[in-house]
């Protein structure tokens, strides 16, 4: 079977309760390019705005024939609670500060072609002796979460930086073997990846931070990357905050993967939604023929 025509006609319900471009956008054309129909449910443009539980929702989602759902929510465990309500696939698309797995799916893709390695050959250690360093808003990212889950179990290793405010000791529980440091310039000098994050305001909470200091001491500049990591991949899932966590040289410079991040989750979204409603049909499927 052709590739655009293996869901064909499947139905994919994309629903975002938060604003999105590069995730929502590449779930729908991932959806798309394997023939799938979507639709879009947005918190401004539906029964959640008048107070709709997710519950409802998903029941609501399911009676009208959507197979698949792609989630994302301000709230952390919601792709599970959906899950079990409605009995179908849910692809977590981000969940409050919990997780994103599909984005450190196409980081770690992102990482591997950095390094020459076949997608199709990757082993247990395949990150063996590689570095990288996250560095930002650790405490509020759920992009940090997942990467640190993934790629220490590759052989990884994993170093996150920032302030105290942005990045509490108790982090390093977020995976096996992950360190702090609070010197960026220390970190850069180790590693081979780096990954800035943003700073999270909508998330802070009250929370005060200097941005001046920010900057002088956290700042991905075309200084402090030249004198510390000039071969390093700069990667950020964004979106990017010019002029604060990363500067326009660096996030368009020659060392720069954020435009290939984002090309790259289109494929890996497309694996997902494949796997999860091929899953789906064949569980249908032995529910429709019964006990044997």
């Amino acid at each position: 079977m052709q590739r655009a025509n293996r869901l064909a006609k499947r139905r994919v319900a994309l629903l975002f309760y938060e604003s999105s471009t590069r995730t929502r956008t590449s779930f729908e054309l991932a959806a798309k390019a394997l023939g799938a129909d979507t639709t879009l449910v947005s918190s401004l443009s539906s029964s959640i705005e008048k107070g709709e539980s997710l519950k409802d929702t998903g029941i609501t989602l399911k009676a009208l024939g959507a197979e698949c759902i792609i989630l994302r929510s301000p709230y952390s465990g919601a792709p599970y609670l959906l899950a079990r309500t409605t009995g179908l696939p849910v692809l977590n698309a981000g969940d409050g500060m919990a997780e994103h797995p599909s984005q450190a799916l196409l980081d770690l893709r992102t990482i591997l072609q950095f390094l020459g390695i076949s997608s199709s050959a990757v082993q247990e250690k395949a990150l063996r002796g590689v570095t990288l360093t996250i560095c930002g808003d650790i405490l509020h990212s759920r992009v940090a979460r997942s990467n640190a889950l993934l790629l220490p179990r590759l052989g990884a290793k994993v170093i996150l930086c920032g302030p105290p405010e942005l990045l509490p000791e108790s982090a390093t529980g977020m995976g096996p073997g992950i360190v702090i440091e609070r010197d960026f310039d220390a970190a850069l000098r180790r590693s081979q990846i780096v990954m800035m994050l943003r700073i999270q305001a909508e998330r802070l909470a009250g929370v005060q931070i200097d941005l001046d200091e920010y900057r002088s001491r956290y700042q991905a500049n075309a200084e402090r990357i030249a004198a510390n990591a000039p071969a390093a991949l700069i990667m950020h899932p964004g979106p990017i905050i010019r002029g604060m966590e990363i500067t326009s040289e660096v996030a368009d410079g020659p060392q720069s993967a954020i435009a290939q991040q984002v090309h790259n989750g289109v494929p890996i979204r497309m694996a997902l939604l494949e796997r999860a409603l091929q899953a789906n049909a064949s569980t249908a499927a032995k529910k429709k023929g019964g006990p044997k």
